[in-house]
């Protein structure tokens, strides 16, 4: 398995910066930066590809509706220009609350937006003149004085990865993607998404082999089981979070995650209780089953039982988040981290 972090360059970017450069030296694999409503993705990664030498990076992710697809598929190849071929793109639908309140842009239609996104970034990264009709994009506009053109960049291969959590962009992501940005992952429930990863795969005439199957999550590495308490305490208000306020009452795509692997019933509180402002009552509803079944909090024993479920549910990368109050403590937990999957590698070979 691979290792990967995601990173954001919203506050102390010098700090960041750091620690995505210590993390190189600890051997990562991958550096994805996310985009929510704070910083961009594209700027810091111009950076990073500057200030690295091998790490690959990626966008985690650039949102669908916020760029047109051809303006996604320049910023991509300029990217893959700059670090030597070291880019991978993670696109997403996002939400109605970002791309709609935020943005100001319709989020209708996201499964035929994004393959007709990912066709149009295909298209313009051969270097052949872009062509395209859809049920939402068409280039060159139609009735228009404009005529097909190529972008005058280099032909370049750019991987592209989709973030994707219900059936049928899961589906979606099988069929047409290099790689699955995944999250909210139970491996002991793993079907919850394979399944339909599965049934894309399927349909396009592709196998697992296919598909990078990139899964993330926190990674707190404590001394003994009596330090738990307080780790898990902190992650069921991010949590809570997530099942309650990372949407909209009626579309929240990580509760619906959650319910599909089990939590249905908790998951609805969660979001009644967030929606009608009791965000102290939507956390205390969180268990610590569902922090532990998610992450990879605990015990080094336990973090490294925990990565060979994910090894045997067919993960490929593990994005690491690692906690810690300092630069030195996530170093020390990702670095740890990676040690115990470079054993599994070991230990499997």
């Amino acid at each position: 398995m691979r290792t990967a972090t995601t990173i954001e360059a919203s506050a102390d970017f010098r700090r960041t910066a750091d620690f995505i450069l210590e993390a190189e030296k600890l051997g990562l694999d991958i550096c994805w930066v996310a985009e929510a409503w704070g910083s961009d993705a594209v700027s810091p990664l111009g950076y990073l590809a500057a200030r690295t030498e091998r790490l690959l990076l990626g966008s985690g992710i650039i949102q669908l509706g916020t760029r047109s697809p051809v303006t996604i598929a320049q910023t991509a190849m300029t990217l893959a220009h700059m670090s030597g071929g070291r880019f991978l793109l993670g696109l997403g639908a996002s939400g109605p609350q970002v791309i709609e309140g935020l943005h100001g842009v319709p989020f209708a239609y996201p499964l035929a937006r994004m393959r007709e996104t990912v066709e149009i970034v295909r298209s313009a990264c051969t270097g052949e003149k872009i062509a395209f009709q859809g049920s939402h994009h068409a280039i060159p506009l139609p009735g228009g004085q404009g005529r097909p053109m190529r972008l005058s960049l280099e032909p370049v291969a750019v991987p592209i990865y989709l973030a994707t959590l219900s059936p049928r962009m899961l589906q979606l992501t099988g069929e047409i993607a290099d790689g699955w940005l995944g999250t909210s992952f139970v491996p002991e429930r793993a079907d919850a998404y394979l399944v339909h990863l599965d049934a894309g795969l399927a349909r396009a005439g592709r196998s697992r082999s296919d598909l990078d199957i990139c899964q993330g999550a926190e990674i707190t590495i404590v001394a003994d089981e009596g330090l738990l308490s307080e780790v898990i305490a902190s992650r069921k208000k991010e949590l809570a979070f997530s099942l309650g306020g990372m949407g909209s009452r009626t579309t929240n795509f990580y509760n619906r995650a959650y319910s599909r692997q089990g939590w249905q019933d908790i998951a609805a509180l969660v979001l009644e209780r967030w929606q009608g402002g009791d965000r102290v009552g939507a956390t205390a509803l969180i268990t610590d089953e569902m922090v532990l079944a998610t992450t990879l909090i605990g015990t080094e024993d336990m973090v490294r039982a925990r990565l060979r479920m994910w090894q045997a549910a067919g993960v490929n990368t593990v994005r690491l988040y690692p906690g810690g109050e300092t630069l030195q403590a996530r170093l020390d937990n990702l670095g740890r981290g990676i040690d115990l999957i470079r054993d599994l590698e070991h230990d499997g070979a």
